[in-house]
């Protein structure tokens, strides 16, 4: 298949150096960054690689970060709107910016801010896709039990449901974080946060299988430091947990284009608040900075109240 010629360019942009100055620039800032907030190394790579896309693109018009003015911003984003960038990666881009252009001022490396004035996309309203409790069933049967790796699947999805987890915490979970004796779960969260989280009984029980039957015929006589392995000892990726999902979602007889990785996730917040949980508790147990972020499952909640008031009353 050809590319076109915005698909060349931006290969051709990503490929050329960032200029020095400009690479030590964002070096200063992402060290700055880590060590004032302790942000996540996979925030840090994004912030990177704004910032180093921003550069190289400024460097062909004979600037760099340092010359970067509202105009240029303005005409930065327009090109990668028509180049067919998503409203919602131009405003993660935007939030780069303002970080980076804030702590040049703080350094007075600046004496202004070029991203202050500009407003960020607005972004369509996207509801969590929640699974329903027949759904989620279904889909934690599905794998073979009777194999280390079934057994490994069975007890990452009930783990991944029982406890709200995201899925980089899913994978990243070391053996340690694990205390089935008092039936919590230690999880490192964004931002190095860490947090408590109950197991609940089910997820216990299949911890504990995987734990006797399966870990240690997957660990050999290695000592791992990854609670859930793959076959050559190391955690699974995030690219592996889609691929599993999407997997067992046909097993169940779901439409894997309905589901997302972090549908276990979604699930289990909407099926709380279905059940009358508060939404303070909850906002604790999915690790959020903000309760606005957690108010978004109340939405999906009416939502369905909703359809199922048009679906069964009378008048509905």
């Amino acid at each position: 298949m050809s590319s076109t010629p915005a698909q060349r360019r931006s290969l051709a942009l990503s490929r050329a150096p960032v200029p020095e100055e400009d690479e030590r620039a964002i070096a200063r800032f992402l060290d700055a960054l880590w060590a004032e907030s302790g942000v996540a190394q996979a925030t840090l790579e994004s912030y990177r690689r704004d910032l180093e896309g921003y550069a190289r693109w400024r460097e062909g018009r004979g600037g760099g970060l340092a010359g970067a003015d509202r105009a240029a911003l303005f005409e930065y984003f327009a090109e990668r709107t028509r180049e067919g960038y998503s409203p919602r990666s131009n405003s993660r881009l935007l939030s780069t910016l303002r970080a980076f252009f804030a702590h040049c001022v703080r350094r007075r490396e600046r004496e202004d801010d070029p991203s202050a004035l500009i407003d960020p996309p607005k972004l369509p309203r996207s509801l969590p896709k929640a699974l329903t409790e027949a759904q989620i069933d279904a889909l934690l049967s599905a794998p073979d039990v009777a194999t280390p790796l079934g057994l490994r699947d069975r007890a990452m999805f009930e783990l991944m449901y029982a406890c709200g987890l995201r899925v980089s915490e899913l994978v990243n979970l070391p053996a340690t974080g694990l205390n089935l004796r008092q039936g919590v779960l230690r999880v490192m969260g964004k931002g190095s946060k860490e947090r408590m989280v109950p197991l609940g009984e089910e997820a216990q029980h299949w911890l504990e299988r995987y734990l006797a039957e399966s870990r240690p015929h997957l660990a050999g006589k290695r000592a791992l430091a990854p609670l859930f392995l793959e076959p050559d000892g190391e955690a699974p990726t995030r690219g592996r947990f889609w691929r599993l999902v999407k997997q067992y979602a046909v097993v169940a007889g779901i439409d894997p284009r309905r589901i997302s990785p972090h549908g276990l996730r979604h699930s289990f917040a909407t099926h709380l608040l279905n059940r009358g949980a508060d939404l303070r508790a909850l906002q604790l147990l999915l690790g959020h900075s903000s309760l606005s972020t957690t108010q978004i499952y109340t939405l999906v909640a009416r939502e369905h109240l909703q359809k199922l008031h048009a679906k069964h009353h009378p008048r509905g």
